[in-house]
């Protein structure tokens, strides 16, 4: 472990601790109003390692441009009938998630 590289090493445990799971295995994290939502374009390892960090600035600056956002009902309304799948990690106390969209075999 490189302790001169902390941030590196934030982002490379992050990433091994993503994983995939359907909008059933969230529903919970929702209920709790835990659930942080990460935008198509956004690299979801770096939106979860800007949490961990305490990046307010950072963070709040992606919430105004859209990059992260809470989940809302509507968007878990329509998770929950299309059956839908995402790439999650736990940024304690949140769950950051990225939906999968057809054809993304990188999740």
């Amino acid at each position: 472990m490189d302790s001169s590289r902390p941030d590196v090493d934030v982002r490379h445990q992050l990433n091994a601790q993503t994983g995939r799971i359907g909008w059933s295995g969230l529903q919970r994290q929702f209920a709790q109003g835990m659930l942080l939502y990460v935008a198509p374009n956004t690299d979801l390892v770096e939106a979860a390692a800007r949490v961990v960090e305490n990046d307010k600035a950072g963070v709040e600056t992606w919430l105004q441009q859209g990059k992260l956002a809470r989940v809302s009902a509507a968007q878990a309304k329509t998770w929950h009938t299309d059956g839908a799948e995402f790439r999650a990690v736990v940024a304690a106390p949140w769950v950051l998630i990225q939906e999968i969209v057809d054809g993304d075999k990188s999740a």
